[in-house]
């Protein structure tokens, strides 16, 4: 595949070229934008059992990460104030890493069946109080951190990017089993998955049990 360029006139690279490109904001729009999380902001997180957080380090590299738990995972502490738990993972610590860095954080909560979403923004910190931590157990199992966040705003978001993609539609669900396993694809893309099936069966297996084990 031959590398893409981007052509510099095609480049948009200030505001007001940007906003040239597109219709006035709705006035609605900006004034969804509040920053405390009102009633119906609370029932949507307790609702919720995954988000995705958006980190970036002080270099300016960005990461996303997903999070998932039981309904209800994220605590409300008060009316601008998140906990959520870490749960163990791989270990990298992309997010917690980059959180030390630069706390500026942007959470995307999702609700199965929900198409619209919503998006809090705000100043993380990593916290391993004890009594914080104990009351986001599972199965007697306490997280070793929590990220408590700050919230400077919260707003809900529009269902459109979920009915584009029809995520929830049964009938365009695909077959996982069209691509390799997690582990296959790791392998093929650094030392090389072995080719004997039983033996990378195998090693599909283990990380199964690794998942019943290590998943809280």
């Amino acid at each position: 595949m031959n590398e893409f360029k981007i052509k510099p006139e095609y480049s948009i690279t200030d505001e007001q070229s940007l906003r040239g490109l597109f219709e006035a904001t709705h006035t609605l729009a900006i004034l969804k934008c509040q920053d405390t999380l009102g009633a119906h902001a609370q029932e949507f997180i307790r609702r919720s059992p995954f988000l995705c957080i958006g980190t970036q380090n002080l270099d300016g590299k960005a990461d996303v990460s997903p999070r998932g738990d039981p309904v209800g995972f994220v605590k409300i502490l008060d009316e601008r104030t998140l906990a959520i738990p870490d749960r163990p993972g791989n270990n990298r610590l992309d997010t917690l890493v980059n959180i030390i860095a630069n706390p500026s954080v942007g959470l995307l909560f999702i609700i199965p069946g929900f198409d619209d979403t919503l998006r809090v923004n705000g100043q993380a910190t990593l916290v391993n109080d004890p009594e914080l931590l104990k009351s986001m157990s599972v199965n007697d199992r306490a997280p070793k951190l929590a990220i408590v966040v700050k919230v400077s705003e919260v707003f809900m978001h529009c269902a459109k990017a979920f009915r584009r993609s029809h995520l929830w539609s049964p009938d365009h669900f695909q077959d996982r089993t069209e691509m390799p396993s997690l582990v296959k694809i790791i392998l093929d893309e650094t030392t090389g998955a072995p080719s004997d099936k039983d033996e990378m069966r195998k090693i599909d297996d283990d990380l199964e049990e690794d998942y019943r084990r290590t998943l809280y």
